[in-house]
């Protein structure tokens, strides 16, 4: 990373990851598709972060955007294991409340 809001940012991301692995653990054992696909998406949230850091112009501006569609998929994504009963809201608050607050930062990266 190039500056020290990149390095916050893309941190707070892997923050959303490391509080995620457990969710996505669980829902494994209960549906290995959505399981995949949160797997998927929490991962996209960091890559296209990064790669937006290491871009120019409108191109960081569509990783960012990228980035957000990601957060937002794997937000929902875990709302859906909680009204499928694969994890409870409880277990789930920490990685969504450190999701929306990522949401936030992200979508200052989008309007920049």
């Amino acid at each position: 990373m190039h500056n020290p809001r990149s390095s916050t940012v893309l941190a707070h991301a892997l923050s959303v990851v490391e509080l995620s692995r457990p969710l996505v653990e669980a829902i494994q054992r209960k549906d290995r598709d959505l399981a995949n696909q949160l797997r998927r998406a929490i991962s996209s949230i960091a890559l296209n972060l990064s790669e937006g850091f290491g871009c120019a112009g409108g191109n960081a501006r569509l990783r960012f955007e990228t980035a957000r569609g990601s957060l937002n998929e794997a937000e929902a994504g875990i709302h859906v294991a909680v009204a499928w009963g694969y994890v409870s809201h409880a277990a789930s608050n920490a990685a969504l409340e450190s999701m929306h607050a990522l949401g936030g930062r992200v979508y200052g990266l989008v309007r920049r």
